[in-house]
Order: structure tokens, then sequence, then C-alpha cells
């Protein structure tokens, strides 16, 4: 996991490839939307709202195909995560979801704060801890190149 202190953070990281600028844009665009309504921008990039108080996850999630980023606009909660090769596998991988989920014991924890954007990459899975009141953006990427070559 990879965590910024601000989208400015994130955009001197990751820049030059559309599907990071389009990232971007999603930051600009989420805190209008709907909550729960999942938005897209061209082929590589989901995103929606989180407004409300957040369960706390049962398991660990992880992905392959895509990065998840949270951008935390107010509130915040904690994170424990772990490398997946040091958890357990719940159920199998689904490539129509693709998800993975594991158990085990969390080797990281993060206390995430408003104005954060946090970066899941592919080596980890996470499970937050929950929080009575929290909004965020919740975008997946694709890792696959930067998108089908017309959009």
């Amino acid at each position: 996991m990879i965590v910024l202190d601000s989208i400015d953070a994130f955009a001197l990281r990751y820049h030059g490839e559309k599907k990071w600028v389009r990232c971007l844009e999603a930051f600009a665009r989420a805190p209008g939307l709907r909550p729960g309504v999942c938005h897209s921008i061209g082929d590589s990039l989901v995103y929606r709202l989180v407004d409300g108080p957040a369960a706390a996850a049962s398991c660990f999630t992880g992905h392959r195909r895509y990065v998840e980023i949270h951008h935390y606009l107010d509130g915040g909660e904690t994170i424990a995560y772990s490398p997946k090769g040091l958890l357990t596998r719940l159920f199998p991988y689904s490539d129509e979801t693709d998800h993975e989920t594991f158990t085990g014991q969390a080797r990281h924890t993060h206390v995430s704060r408003a104005g954060q954007v946090l970066v899941f990459d592919n080596a980890f899975a996470y499970a937050p801890a929950g929080a009575p009141s929290l909004r965020k953006s919740v975008l997946l990427v694709t890792i696959e190149g930067g998108g089908f070559h017309n959009k």
C-alpha cells in the first residue's frame, strides 16, 4: 500500500499516462456524485463515492487486474494490510469480479485522514476496520497498459 498525503502528491508521483490523468479527473468529480453509484472514465477507470458509516471488513480483499485507490474527503479509517503471500486464501480468485479474499494476521495498519490518497497495489490485500462517518472516493484503475488505443 502506498500512502500519499494529498492529490498533489498523487499527481507528482503518477503522471503522463492517460489512466493517471483520468484519476485526477475522477478525484475532482467525486465530491458531487450520489453515494454508491459507479461511474467510469474511458476503459481504464471506474469510481464511486462512499458517504456515511462504513462497516468493518470481515476479511482481506485483494485484486489482480486493478489497483484500488481511496481518496479521503472527510473522516478517516484504520486499514489493516498484508502481503498476499502471508495470508490464507478463503475463496478462489474470481476473474469476473477481480476479487481475492483472504484471512490471516495484518502485518501493517494505517490510520487514514482527510486529504490522503491510499493506493492498494496488487501485492497486498487490505481490510478496513470501519468508521462511524466517512466520505471518500474509491477508484479502480486497470493495470494493463494505458487503455485501448481508440479511447
